[in-house]
This record gives C-alpha cells, structure tokens and sequence, in this order.
C-alpha cells in the first residue's frame, strides 16, 4: 500500500516533466531518422544514454563523423554541470541500496529538481520516491523518441527548425535563472566568453573551447564571490539575531508590566478584601 502510494505521489509530481520529455523526445527522434538512422536507434540511445540535450548534440556528431575524441569531449562539457548535481546528492542517495547505481545514472537537469529538495507528505518512502521519480522520467523520455522516430519513417515531412527545440529549453530556463537571482555575473561571463570563442574559433570548432572557458569563469567567480556572500550571510545572521533580541526584550518588558500590574491588582484585592472583613 506504501509502494503505491508512493508511486502516485511520483507521478503526480512527474507529470510537469512528462509534457515536456514526451515533446522533446519526439523532436529528438524524427531528427535522428531524419539523419539516416532506423526508429529502434532513437529508443537505444534514450535507453542507455538518457542525456537530454547531449542526445541532440549527438545527431549532429555522428552524422557528421565526428572522431571518439572530439565526442568524448563534448560528451564532457554538455554534463559537465552533472558533477555538482552529483556531488549534492551523495547524503540523498547514500542509502538507496541497489537502486543508488540508477539514480546517479537517470539525475537529469529535471529529475534533479525533483528529487534534491522534496517535500514529502507522511507515508511517502524517500528512497523509493528518488527511484520512481527518476523512472517515470525515463519512460517518458523513450516514448517521446520512440514516437518521434516512428512518425518520422512513417510520415514525410519537414524536420528543419526541430533541432532548435533544445536550444529554445535552454533560453528559457537562462531566462527563469536571470530572473529568480540576484547575480548576473555568472551568466553575464557565460554570455561573453560564447561570443568572444564564436568570433575567435569559428561557428564549426568555438563549442569545446566556450564550454572550457564557462567552467572556468564559474570556478574563478565562486572563489572570488565566496567572500562576499559569506560576508552578505553573516551581516545578515547578525540583523536576524539583533532583530530577535530585540523583539524578545520587548516581550520581557511586556511581561513584566503584566506581572506588574497583575501583583498590583492582586494587592489592591487583597486590601478590599481585608478592609471588609
């Protein structure tokens, strides 16, 4: 009954990423048919890469003979933010028994979402929420790209533009990150070490040296940001507690006053009530 319970807890909070998954899954598979490839490739790939916007680059290398090399190292920059995905999750994961090689292999950008802040009702097993969370974003990564590799050996249409889809997920999801923080620097440095490896690089060969760049600047930029917020965080622990004992000394003195002016009504009882007797 708990396993159940849990699974549709899972579901229930999958389903933003299903409307996703599904459509860029489709995307993902008439482009690779549309390179060549048969349908059962599209379902292969997403069954044993399940690399999302990597998938996607993929097409590109492959159709286009990219050497082992090269691909590794491009494999590397697109997931490289995997690395810190990973690193947050090693208390979460660290008893999830046999299903712990799985869950490090099925952290996508949007499972991650999921699993790494849950808040989880009563009755919900953690472990096995992690787990089925991470399948049913699987699933709905395969069919969209067995769906989209089957219209696309099915049906004759036009594929130009699907390849963008991935580029388009991406501007929103800068574009939500612009807006929720309050540093713009780091994405400011992405925006012009990709301009600046574009003009010197070349549209053909500036992906690998941008990525390299973007790492980095991000390195450098939390060493050198590190001390701010640290100084930001505690200014701000200190107006937190200050504010704190002031509200607490403010509640004392109430306190007192009551006590107060309780003793004295209690005396002034006291003296009536002496005074009939």
């Amino acid at each position: 009954m708990k396993h159940n319970s849990t699974l549709r807890f899972a579901f229930t909070a999958t389903l933003p990423v299903m409307a996703g998954y599904i459509v860029l899954g489709i995307g993902f598979g008439v482009l690779l048919q549309d390179k060549g490839y048969a349908w059962w490739w599209a379902t292969l790939m997403s069954l044993t890469i399940y690399a999302g916007s990597m998938q996607y680059v993929a097409v590109d290398l492959l159709a286009g003979g990219a050497s082992l090399i090269a691909t590794a190292l491009m494999t590397v920059m697109v997931n490289l933010r995997h690395l810190f995905y990973g690193i947050t999750m090693l208390t979460k994961y660290n008893k999830a028994g046999k299903k712990k090689p799985y869950l490090i292999f099925a952290l996508t950008d949007e499972t991650y979402s999921l699993v790494c802040a849950p808040q989880l009702p009563d009755g919900i097993d953690e472990h096995r929420y992690y787990f089925y969370a991470s399948l049913l974003n699987q699933c709905y990564w395969v069919i969209g790209s067995t769906i989209g590799a089957a219209a696309g050996s099915a049906l004759s249409f036009n594929s130009t533009g699907i390849d963008f889809s991935m580029t388009a997920l991406f501007v929103v999801i800068f574009v939500e990150q612009w807006e929720k923080s309050r540093r713009h620097l780091p994405a400011l440095s992405g925006i012009v070490i990709s301009i600046a490896c574009r003009l010197l690089f070349g549209v053909d060969s500036f992906l690998i040296p941008a990525m390299a760049g973007i790492t980095a600047a991000m390195f450098l930029e939390k060493r050198w940001l590190k001390p701010e917020d640290e100084a930001k965080t505690t200014d701000e622990m200190k107006m937190t507690d200050k504010a704190k004992t002031t509200d607490e000394a403010k509640m004392t003195d109430e306190a007192k006053k009551a006590d107060k002016v309780k003793t004295t009504d209690e005396v002034k009882t006291m003296n009536k009530g002496g005074s009939g007797s």
